[in-house]
């Protein structure tokens, strides 16, 4: 019996959650459509995760430099300097946790069905370990996006892979 609660539960969720997934929606496409779709363009970035990306970003034109970006996205270690002098690295929490996430189940996504990211990631895997790999993958991702975003053209696989 409790069984059988907890599975009406689940779907009286479903459609609630369903319900408030479509209206999220329909007022991304009023805010901002074209970055909508150019987000969703990206292999691993779906609806959920675009909407993340969208409203967390919000105008990628706040960033001058694909750096800043990136650092904004926590994914690049912050750097610990003083007076011209390199101390190491040091807060690890400097950025946008949502973006982090973000990118970081995007290259995990991008992964699953793309035997040229896999093979990418191999031979990231060679340099680094695994958790490294997918950093680097995320971070590789977040450029991408940014030059997408800044230049509002769709993601190109070919070009991906190049550099």
């Amino acid at each position: 019996k409790s069984i059988e609660v907890d599975l009406a539960l689940i779907s009286s969720y479903d459609e609630l959650l369903g319900d408030v997934e479509r209206t999220i929606v329909t007022t991304a496409k009023h805010h901002d459509a074209n970055t909508l779709y150019l987000l969703q363009t990206v292999p691993g970035i779906g609806k959920i995760l675009s909407l993340v990306l969208l409203y967390e970003i919000h105008d990628i034109h706040r960033f001058p430099r694909v750096q800043d970006f990136v650092s904004y996205c926590r994914l690049v270690k912050c750097a610990k300097e003083s007076a011209g002098k390199r101390l190491g690295t040091s807060g690890s929490k400097i950025g946008n946790a949502h973006l982090k996430w973000a990118f970081s189940e995007a290259a995990v996504l991008f992964l699953r069905d793309h035997p040229a990211a896999q093979k990418y990631l191999a031979r990231l895997e060679k340099k680094h370990d695994t958790g490294k790999a997918l950093t680097v993958l995320a971070h590789k991702l977040a450029r991408a996006v940014y030059h997408m975003l800044q230049r509002q053209v769709a993601f190109d696989r070919e070009k991906f892979f190049q550099h």
